[in-house]
């Protein structure tokens, strides 16, 4: 394995080693997260007309891969990973690559499933363990944009396979062929992630195993909070593509909306770091949470073409930036275990996902549209706001 500018992970990067840094981050998260993850919003409405599927079956796929991401978060809060952060992490993206070609390959709803479960624990992986070590170079290099291009890489995933999907769809290709060219497009981030990811963690001492975590009253609430935000995000960033074809909306109308969404989550956590000098984390988590669930309600109180657009916009301008922010709370507020905070909080969060579709899927089969399950979303979100203002008392200013 050849080595990279940033191998003396000991010392700190120079300033275009950084930048390097950086973009292998963004692309590590717009691969795990843009396609692992969210690809399967805007190819859902064309599998569920291939494949036969009803909501209640795409939502138990949707959950699976949730279920999955729990799980990863869960195994990644032990030490098991100590100085191998990196090899797992390239492993990881070397089976999200795998997965989405996978997906192209299945009919079986079980098979699917266990994709989508198997694809849930790579993108943790990734996320924990690539966001420990980027986030890291980034704070000792007194870097605070890293943090924004890191997360941005989600919502530059987003849109770059709504992008590719939609001219898809131009060209008359199928669900099918999108997974697979989705597969490629991973590879080809592995490649990019695999030639600039430093190969550790900064550290100001030998790398150690972190000490227990010690739960605060205001980490327990925040932790609450993250997870009921995970099931009131997660219905409409499963759904909102489905929510258009709902609706009568064009495949066109349906890339496009997806595409607003990502092209809105790309710079959100940049956009929202003056706020956040201003009034803090914990009001930002609250305040970014209210405006998601008015974006959630519009996309289905508000009619085609403007609700799923705001839908698309709220969801995006705000879910990154609520998960980034989120966790640099929690790492703050339990400063002698920061890896552990940050995957109980993403386990906690994965809780909330798993929820999410399940509900969502029976009660759109229940009632024949998704308006209550969004509805509910919605609720959810405004409970979670709630709870950090109440509960978090000590709230944590930005590093």
């Amino acid at each position: 394995m050849s080595q990279s500018p940033h191998d003396a992970a000991t010392s700190p990067a120079p300033g275009q080693a950084i930048w390097l840094t950086a973009l292998a981050g963004a692309v590590a998260m717009a691969v795990a997260m843009g396609l692992g993850r969210f690809f399967y919003t805007p190819v859902l409405p064309a599998m569920m007309d291939g494949l036969g599927l009803d909501p209640s079956q795409a939502g138990w796929i949707a959950s699976a891969n949730y279920a999955g991401y729990l799980l990863g978060a869960v195994l990644a809060a032990w030490g098991w990973a100590e100085t191998i952060e990196r090899r797992v992490a390239l492993s990881a993206l070397l089976a999200t690559a795998l997965l989405l070609l996978g997906m192209g390959l299945a009919s079986d709803m079980i098979l699917l499933a266990l994709i989508r479960f198997l694809a849930g624990v790579a993108s943790a992986f990734v996320m924990v363990f690539t966001s420990a070590i980027v986030l890291s170079h980034g704070l000792f290099a007194a870097r605070p944009w890293v943090q924004s291009s890191h997360f941005g890489g989600v919502g530059v995933g987003i849109a770059g396979s709504a992008l590719m999907f939609g001219l898809l769809l131009l060209a008359g290709g199928g669900w099918r062929l999108a997974w697979f060219l989705a597969g490629i497009l991973a590879l080809a981030g592995l490649a990019v992630v695999y030639s600039y990811l430093p190969r550790e963690i900064m550290r100001s001492g030998p790398a150690r195993r972190e000490p227990p975590l010690v739960w605060s009253a205001p980490l327990v609430a925040l932790t609450v909070a993250y997870g009921i935000f995970g099931f009131g995000y997660i219905v409409t960033a499963t759904f909102l593509v489905a929510i258009v074809r709902d609706g009568g909306g064009s495949s066109g109308f349906e890339a496009g909306v997806w595409l607003f969404t990502g092209l809105f989550a790309a710079p959100s956590v940049a956009l929202w770091m003056p706020v956040v000098r201003r009034i803090g984390l914990v009001s930002v988590f609250a305040l970014g949470c209210v405006v998601e669930a008015v974006g959630v309600a519009a996309s289905v109180l508000v009619r085609l073409p403007f609700g799923p657009l705001v839908g698309g916009a709220f969801l995006g301008g705000t879910f990154v930036m609520v998960t980034a922010f989120g966790l640099q709370a929690g790492r703050e507020l339990a400063q002698d275990s920061p890896r552990r905070a940050l995957a109980l909080m993403t386990a906690a969060f994965g809780v909330g996902q798993i929820l999410g579709p399940v509900v969502a899927g029976y009660l759109a089969d229940w009632t024949g549209s998704y308006t209550w399950a969004s509805l509910a979303a919605a609720v959810g979100l405004l409970a979670a706001g709630t709870i950090v203002l109440v509960f978090c008392t000590n709230r944590p200013k930005p590093v």
